[in-house]
């Protein structure tokens, strides 16, 4: 059972970990969240669920605005050919729906099995935001926070600069 997003802001507060929730209506897209969101601060981000051809997963955080170049990422983490998950697996392995893809998720990635890249220049940000497993709120903590949250998940990421 996939935990709910009550139980994960629980988990950030037993962490010690300083966060905001804030309620909005569904968001499935970066334009729609932008239309929403109204004074969230910090650096807002898109999360890509990721699958290679030799069925590694990879879930990549990056800046909203960011343009990542789907060919030219797999050599830039070590990856093989990348295409985007299928929901069906997304929600096997992470236990949330499209459009509510977040690092949060990797709470319910309990045998590991997703590799976890963060972007360089999100990871400069003084504070973040992400979707708490749900797309009707968004949750704001520190990047040292994130990476907090990411190891009690049993995940070790990897920071690397996805572009220029």
């Amino acid at each position: 059972m996939s935990t709910t997003p009550k139980q994960l802001l629980q988990h950030l507060s037993d962490l010690g970990i300083n966060s905001t929730a804030t309620e909005h209506e569904p968001v499935f897209t970066v334009e729609q969240a932008r239309a929403l969101r109204g004074e969230i601060p910090g650096g807002h981000c898109k999360n890509l669920f990721l699958k290679d051809k030799k069925g590694a997963l990879w879930l990549v955080v990056c800046l909203e605005d960011a343009v990542i170049d789907l060919k030219a990422l797999p050599a830039m983490i070590g990856a093989a050919r990348i295409s985007f998950g299928k929901a069906e697996l997304l929600g096997k392995v992470l236990g949330v729906e499209p459009g509510s893809v977040t690092p949060f998720a990797l709470i319910n990635d309990t045998t590991h099995q997703v590799n976890v890249v963060l972007d360089a220049k999100m990871m400069e940000h003084d504070v973040v935001s992400y979707h708490p497993l749900v797309n009707t709120s968004t949750v704001t903590l520190t990047p040292d926070d994130l990476l907090k949250f990411i190891s009690s998940c049993g995940h070790e990421p990897q920071i690397t600069k996805l572009y220029d």
